[in-house]
């Protein structure tokens, strides 16, 4: 019999407490270890990392050292990094032969979990990287909606909204991932049909849009739909609309619904001219 999966939803706080924080306690050692002797982390959520923006910390480390310590745990004869993927990187690139580390014992699970909540902490991840690195703290580590906020100081709303991005189209989460579309534009985009998604996706991109106009962009497009789908009127539905309303005297709107029936509705401007249509109904 398979043996159930322990969730991180109950408990996250002790665990957060023992193997998130970088500052060596009982059962770990702070240590100085070659580049060499390190391995990326299996768990790390970041696709790419900026080019520019890792040589910034590589002049920062070159100047003043790695102030902040790698989490790492053992692995087959060396290390693995839990926390810290980018100093390391930056450290190679400023030329340096170690770098201080946290040595900690810690499971694949609580692994995953402290790699994941401490990049998504740093607010240096794209957006479809925060959602997926959200989404298997839920499936993987058995996290609620709410724990996973919780623990990643963000609203429940915003958590959600991360991981609606995976209804975007392939083509609109191009444009979020590269940076020409932002949240907020991804966020009003998702209200669009998946068929209509890539098309409107291109156009704020190129055309620069703000938030508030691709919200109306949306809009626009949804009426435009709205307009086309709609069930034209027969011949014969005008023709009884427009003799209705000139024998009551009111303007009168007839639309077809399943099952072959219709919908009259007769308009009328005030009580009196409302007396005056029941009368002609009499």
């Amino acid at each position: 019999m398979a043996q159930k999966k322990r969730g991180l939803g109950r408990g996250l706080e002790s665990l957060l407490s023992n193997d998130f924080d970088d500052t060596p306690e009982s059962g770990s050692e702070l240590v100085e270890l070659e580049l060499d002797a390190l391995r990326p982390g299996r768990y790390q959520p970041r696709r790419d990392m900026d080019a520019e923006a890792l040589e910034a910390l590589a002049q920062s480390i070159r100047t003043q050292g790695v102030v902040q310590p790698l989490v790492v745990r053992d692995a087959d004869g060396g290390y693995e990094i839990v926390a810290g993927e980018r100093r390391w990187r930056a450290a190679r690139l400023a030329g340096l032969a170690t770098v201080p580390a946290v040595v900690r014992p810690m499971a694949d699970e609580a692994a995953m979990a402290v790699a994941l909540i401490e990049n998504i902490q740093r607010e240096d991840l794209n957006p479809l990287e925060e959602a997926a690195a959200l989404r298997r703290l839920i499936e993987e580590c058995g996290m609620t909606h709410a724990a996973c906020a919780e623990a990643v100081g963000r609203s429940r709303a915003s958590v959600s909204n991360l991981l609606r991005l995976a209804e975007l189209v392939p083509e609109a989460q191009a444009l979020l991932r590269a940076g020409d579309i932002q949240m907020g534009h991804a966020r009003a985009l998702l209200g669009a049909p998946t068929a209509l998604q890539a098309d409107l996706a291109a156009r704020v991109a190129s055309r620069q849009l703000t938030v508030r106009q691709t919200e109306a962009l949306v809009a626009s497009a949804m009426a435009e739909k709205d307009v086309e789908s709609a069930p034209r009127q027969s011949n014969r539905l005008v023709r009884f609309e427009h003799e209705l309303g000139e024998t009551l005297g009111a303007k009168v709107t007839v639309r077809s619904q399943r099952g072959g029936r219709a919908r009259v509705v007769i308009d009328y401007p005030n009580a009196g001219e409302l007396d005056n249509l029941l009368d002609r109904l009499k």
